[in-house]
């Protein structure tokens, strides 16, 4: 066993605790199927959001930790549920009322609001799949309208009819009394109207796998299970398809964990081994509400990548998974900084620490050095005091800083630097508020400005960071009131930068400039 490997199989980072899990399956002898099989799940209701992105990236990540403990193949499929009937229409879709005629159908015949693709759920498929894609991932992508309909879920389904009565037992359990009177896993697609229906089975024939039921105007029909005819309700169906699949392992959201038991219990019912499971805790909007695919609340991925890279997307989808998270704007720059500081960290890291570090399971082992010479952040407070417009006004105080930098060079940096300037416009300039200073904040600012003026030293953070330092020190206790001066009167903002290497970058003149500025009045 190579060294790695031994680290990586006592690593405490959860990507490794999970893929442990899902080798222990396989302790005595390798799957008959010939892999190791990891799904997500996706239900195109409406467009994919990013918590859709953060199931698969967090899956890939398990699978990467899982193909550095052992040699057993891996597969990752992405399934959408694209059977299932459209039961609202989503709110952030164009031409919606042409949608109303549709309700129930599957959502793979609903037509596309968006006119670009032969059904709703095609286009929503073709959107997870682009931003799959976008991120590399390395994955299978299954219509469910295709699995039922092209025969490869048949000898499930006919199992199901056989085994109707103990999956039945399972669901009825969790069935208040009234739901039960006419609950069937099975929802026949009708033969005319093509709706989704939730109607009691009249019988469920084990001689010919079909099964017979009225439809809502009181007309019998007799349809086989097979062959698309017949979708299973949404919980029988996770079951049915882990056991079709040969699922190893899946994660889904808090809300679907009380729903395990059921999941598991049809799926060793129809004569499969459970997969591993991984609940993780659910994003929420600004208003802390949980984000949704058809309301459209919180960060989309595009909105992600139009302000930070996609790096730094699957950074915080690495953070905490078992923790719920915020997910709005503001926790961009954050996230852009933290990754870049990670990926400084990593070289000089002993291997133990860099299986634990984030960017191994971002980038699969393979990490590439950061060009990232100025934080996030301080290129968005360089954009709010130059009033930069483009990445070319933030680039001549960069090559002011960091002389041997450049586009070609610093890729991380050039691509930062426009990202800064389109989020400072779009979320920072609007909401920026200076204030003029109190009499205290007056004279420190006064006594800046001084030796700033005196100041013929190397313009270097440490250097001008003791100034800063040294005028609060003698006005200020605590000293967070003297930065948060700064940052009010000076930035228009209530957190900022290191105040010493937000000077070297923007210049000690500038800054002198600034502050001249704030203490006239003409910031406020």
């Amino acid at each position: 066993m190579s060294d790695l490997r031994e680290t990586a199989l006592a690593s405490k980072a959860w990507p490794f605790e999970e893929a442990r899990r899902v080798l222990k399956r396989y302790s005595k002898s390798p799957p008959e199927k010939g892999y190791v099989l990891f799904e997500t799940g996706y239900g195109p209701s409406g467009l994919p959001h990013i918590g859709t992105f953060g199931e698969v990236a967090r899956t890939a990540m398990i699978k990467r930790a899982f193909e550095e403990i052992s040699d057993i193949p891996t597969k990752l499929v992405s399934f959408s549920d694209d059977l299932d009937g459209m039961r609202k229409v989503p709110g952030n879709v164009p031409n919606a009322e042409m949608m109303e005629e549709h309700l129930q159908r599957p959502l793979s015949v609903v037509p596309d609001p968006f006119g670009t693709h032969d059904s709703f759920g095609a286009h929503n498929n073709a959107m997870l799949c682009r931003f799959l894609d976008t991120f590399g991932f390395d994955y299978e992508f299954v219509s469910s309208s295709e699995f039922y309909r092209s025969g490869e879920f048949d000898d499930v389904l006919r199992r199901c009819v056989e085994r109707y009565d103990d999956i039945m037992a399972i669901m009825l359990k969790s069935l208040r009394e009234e739901r039960r009177q006419t609950y069937s896993i099975f929802l026949p697609i009708h033969p005319e109207t093509g709706r989704v229906l939730y109607v009691p089975m009249k019988s469920v024939n084990v001689a010919d796998h079909t099964i017979t039921f009225d439809d809502e105007d009181g007309k019998e029909w007799t349809l086989p299970v097979t062959g698309g005819n017949v979708k299973l309700q949404w919980k029988p169906d996770f079951g049915a398809r882990w056991a079709a699949l040969g699922v190893d392992f899946e994660m889904y959201g808090k809300d679907h964990s009380t729903n395990t038991p059921i999941y598991d219990g049809i799926c060793r019912v129809l004569g499969a081994k459970a997969p591993e499971h991984f609940t993780y805790e659910l994003f929420l909007d600004e208003n802390g509400q949980k984000i949704s695919k058809s309301s459209g609340n919180g960060v989309s991925i595009d909105e992600w990548l139009t302000y930070a890279s996609a790096e730094s997307l699957s950074y915080f989808m690495y953070q905490k998974p078992k923790t719920a998270k915020r997910l709005f704007f503001d926790v961009i720059p954050k996230a852009v900084d933290e990754y870049h500081q990670q990926l400084r960290a990593y070289p000089g890291q002993e291997p133990k620490a860099q299986l634990n570090n984030p960017v191994w399971h971002i980038h699969g082992g393979d990490v590439p050095a950061s060009t990232l010479v100025v934080p996030f952040a301080m290129l968005l407070n360089l954009a709010s005091v130059s009033g930069a417009e483009d990445k070319e006004t933030l680039w001549g105080f960069i090559g002011r800083y960091a002389p041997d930098a450049s586009a070609e060079s610093h890729p991380d940096l050039d691509q930062a630097a426009g990202f800064a300037v389109r989020y400072f416009n779009d979320f920072v300039k609007p909401t920026r508020s200076f204030r003029a200073p109190t009499d205290q904040e007056r004279e420190a600012l006064e006594a800046l400005r001084a030796e700033l003026v005196a100041y013929d030293g190397p313009v270097e953070d440490e250097a001008l960071q003791s100034i800063v330092y040294s005028v609060g020190r003698e006005r200020f206790d605590p000293m967070r009131a003297w930065f948060t001066a700064l940052y009010e009167v000076l930035l228009g903002a209530s957190q900022g930068p290191r105040f010493g290497g937000f000077i070297a970058l923007y210049g000690v003149d500038e800054t002198v400039a600034l502050i001249d500025k704030g203490l006239a009045g003409e910031l406020a």
